[in-house]
């Protein structure tokens, strides 16, 4: 009997699972996605409000007006799915929600999607079988915009609904005492409000560096304050790099940690966002779900006690839709059988040396999940046990180079254009008309 399969989110990471479910018509049944919103994409769809839509229901994008895209597409591409050669390297976000919409065209997969329809649960039940083995269906209860509510079984579940909605408000001592506008960069999305004003921007991440110059055309100063190391590259005269914010004083003003004191209009957190699943019982899957790590995880995708419920996309500082793909087809394979899981014990013990390796090394726990240069050899050993197509070599090595670029410098890296050429290589090209 085909297996049943739920899906929830229609971003990157679902598309991507619905894909693959969807080759698999022997094994698997079409597979139902949830999507909250009334269309695919993601974090990829732009929203130009901000807090909540009429139905109550947070607005999950984090996209801003001017943002393109910090990887080049061919390195972000599904390796089955390439973007318009036509297109630059480096593209607007309504180029990647684009991409999205054709991917999903291009395997039919949206009559599979319920839109507007969130989860509000999901919960294993336990079925003993006739041969006294147990087995873990997937009670999804979800709800409508008109209201109603409906549970469902199925064999297993698909988590891609990202980790790029919830922001992360730091603790920052004294902050009820700000007299000025505090925003997360969840609620970004151009720079014209700030014109004039003296911003303070907390973060040195891509986000916070391509924020903090797109404020220098506008704003009157721009203080971008960061733990260290310090920046290598220039920024613009009014853009003034300073250490982390001690505390807000009792006046409003902002202490940093080298005694510089700034009375400022604004504080702009791009300070990261939370891992959050409220649909799942962290608890019931022996699972920690924190606001900055998910574990422990076999393979960073399924607890060891229930390994048909899969995680896709935790993993930060990677190449996302390659990574989606690889985790996807690892995880159909489980499902399959034709990737036979260690037992439940050895993936525990395998899961939690990986952690305690982590912490030894002194990996911050804010950072146990960026996996960086490791994604390579996850994928790699991904690809070998399921026996699927690796990445390409020219990936990795492209991937490498604008990650060198964009440290040295955070803009003029995006003026560049790729190529990539056969499996290994990859050449710079002039840009489009």
């Amino acid at each position: 009997m085909a297996l049943r399969v739920a899906v929830i989110g229609a971003g990157a990471a679902g598309l991507c699972a619905a894909r693959h479910l969807l080759s698999k018509p022997g094994t698997f049944s079409p597979p139902v996605v949830f999507e909250s919103g009334g269309t695919v994409g993601g974090t990829w769809a732009y929203e130009e409000r901000v807090g909540t839509y009429d139905n109550g229901r947070a607005i999950h994008s984090s996209m801003y007006q001017n943002l393109r895209t910090n990887l080049p597409k061919e390195v972000m591409m599904f390796p089955d799915f390439p973007f318009d050669p036509e297109l630059d390297s480096f593209i607007p976000h309504q180029e990647v929600l684009r991409y999205l919409q054709q991917y999903c065209a291009h395997f039919n997969i949206a009559p599979h999607i319920r839109f507007n329809t969130a989860v509000e649960r999901v919960r294993p039940v336990v079925m003993e079988t006739t041969d006294k083995k147990p087995r873990t269906e997937w009670e999804v209860t979800s709800s409508d915009d008109a209201g109603s509510e409906r549970t469902e079984r199925f064999d297993s579940v698909f988590v891609c609904s990202g980790h790029y909605s919830d922001p992360h408000i730091p603790e920052i001592p004294g902050l009820r005492h700000f007299k000025g506008e505090l925003m997360h960069s969840h609620s970004y999305r151009h720079p014209d409000p700030f014109s004039g004003k003296t911003v303070v921007v907390l973060g040195a991440k891509a986000s916070a560096i391509d924020i903090s110059m797109e404020l220098s055309t506008v704003a009157q100063k721009v203080y971008l304050s960061h733990r260290p190391p310090p920046l290598t590259f220039p920024l613009p005269p009014n853009v003034t790099e300073t250490e982390s914010i001690q505390k807000i004083q009792d006046d409003g003003t902002v202490l940093f940690q080298d005694g510089r004191v700034v009375s400022t209009d604004s504080l702009l957190l791009c300070t990261g966002y939370n891992f959050t699943f409220p649909f799942v019982s962290g608890a019931e899957l022996g699972v920690r779900v924190e606001a900055d790590f998910v574990g422990p995880l076999y393979r960073h995708l399924m607890p060891p006690s229930y390994p048909s419920i899969f995680f896709i996309g935790l993993c930060t500082q990677i190449c996302p839709f390659p990574h989606f793909h690889c985790q996807v087809q690892y995880c159909l394979a489980v499902l399959e059988g034709s990737v036979t899981l260690p037992s439940v014990q050895q993936m525990a013990q395998e899961s939690d040396s990986w952690l305690e390796d982590r912490l030894r090394r002194g990996v911050p726990q804010r950072h146990l999940l960026r996996v960086e240069q490791e994604q390579w050899e996850y994928c790699r050993a991904l690809a070998n046990d399921a026996n699927f197509c690796q990445i390409r070599d020219g990936v990795r090595a492209l991937f490498q180079e604008v990650w060198r670029q964009r440290r040295v410098h955070p803009v003029l890296y995006r003026k560049h254009n790729y190529r990539l050429i056969g499996d290994t290589q990859w050449e710079r090209i002039a840009a489009h008309d």
